[in-house]
């Protein structure tokens, strides 16, 4: 899967259009609240700029539904602003993303110019793929840079129908989507063992490709999160008033017998009787299956922390996604925490897919710890599904 990168292709004097992943969170006041998203892709957007190219870069910003109030409220106006002042330059920002503003300001590029376009999603041919709105885009430029790894797993115009517009141009991958693939395609093609998978997370729903995948894959898939509580009523155990997924049952039960020893599953759980008041509540520690009613299950319990921490102490390779508990709820991220500890102490190539995870290990303080903490989460999710993304596929082989 390796693909030429951006720093492979001549870009003095050329026009770059660059994918890039600006969906960074706002304020009220449209203030940006964590501007790391654009750090990141920092290394990408110098290369062309550093080597007298010009470039421009396209990017969506939440999911505008259309409403007049989203043209304020979605707008990648604060991105453009924001990434001057990192850059140290003016950054020019078009109020559209392929009308005469755009065309006008892309056509009075000289080298070394930055443009950032309009929210993507303000156009219906984003999300729909559509060739037309994909062409228009296209038409601006010499090269292609996909550099947004949170959206490879989809298709929209410009990650998919742009650079197939672009064919016979260079179509490379940026500093960050290359990482991603590095990491996350060699640990689950040829990985270090003993390789271990960390999965939390509400949902046995949203995981079970990936458990499906990993099983055949990993030397133990251990599982936290609700999702556990799936798996504890599929084994008959009692869950209180646990989230669960009932009609889930089945298919936990089928995993349990396809897993046999290689599925982990908690031992004990931390549990409460009031969700909304974490600190005050009644708290008790049961095993696994014994929660009573008005109880409801909110971390792995300690037994199961010392269990995860001392697998995860062999381990050559380790992929965690998902939390083990209602982590942003202290004391409920005593498991998340023992598990990060865990990953951070090992020597084993560690992997954090994005998301909730990335957050708990960022919050936690052990972010420089880990191997690589993956920029998106869905996306991270279909890799190790073992999907192919078609976005990166057709871009040119390294």
């Amino acid at each position: 899967m390796a693909k030429k990168t951006i720093d492979q292709i001549d870009v003095a004097g050329k026009t770059v259009l660059m994918r890039v992943d600006f969906n960074v969170p706002l304020d009220d006041s449209q203030a940006i609240t964590d501007d790391r998203r654009i750090r990141m892709a920092l290394p990408s957007i110098k290369s062309v700029i550093d080597r007298g190219g010009k470039l421009i870069l396209m990017s969506h910003l939440g999911r505008p539904s259309g409403d007049p109030s989203d043209a304020e409220k979605f707008s990648l106006a604060p991105t453009a602003k924001r990434l001057g002042e990192l850059l140290g330059k003016g950054v020019a920002f078009a109020t559209d993303t392929v009308g005469d503003d755009a065309t006008s300001k892309a056509s009075a590029m000289t080298d070394g110019d930055v443009l950032v376009l309009e929210n993507l999603r303000f156009n219906a041919g984003e999300k729909k793929g559509d060739e037309a709105f994909a062409g228009k885009l296209a038409a601006f430029a010499d090269a292609y840079c996909n550099d947004a790894f949170g959206t490879c797993h989809r298709k929209d115009a410009s990650m998919y129908a742009v650079p197939l517009a672009m064919e016979g141009k260079p179509r490379v991958v940026g500093h960050l989507v290359a990482k991603e693939i590095q990491y996350l395609s060699d640990a689950i093609g040829n990985p270090k063992r003993p390789f271990v998978a960390i999965l939390g997370g509400a949902k046995v729903s949203d995981k079970i490709n990936v458990i499906n995948n990993l099983l055949g894959i990993c030397d133990s898939v251990l599982i936290g999160g609700a999702m556990a509580y799936t798996f504890s009523l599929a084994q008959g155990g009692s869950i209180g008033n646990s989230l669960v997924e009932k009609d889930k049952v089945d298919l936990a039960k089928e995993l349990i017998e396809k897993g046999g020893d290689k599925l982990v599953l908690p031992v004990d759980t931390h549990c409460g009787d009031d969700f909304g008041d974490p600190a005050g509540c009644n708290k008790e520690v049961v095993d696994a299956g014994a929660i009573k009613d008005g109880f409801e299950g909110m971390d792995i319990g300690p037994v199961t922390s010392a269990k995860y921490a001392e697998i995860l102490k062999s381990a050559k390779t380790i992929v965690w996604n998902g939390p083990m508990g209602v982590f942003e709820k202290p004391p409920f991220d005593a498991g998340t925490k023992a598990v990060a500890q865990a990953v951070a102490d090992s020597d084993a190539i560690s992997i954090i897919g994005g998301g909730d995870s990335a957050a708990a290990v960022d919050q936690l303080g052990f972010a420089d710890q880990v191997s690589h903490v993956s920029t998106g989460g869905g996306a991270s999710l279909a890799m190790l599904e073992g999907q192919a993304f078609a976005a990166v596929d057709l871009l040119d082989e390294a």
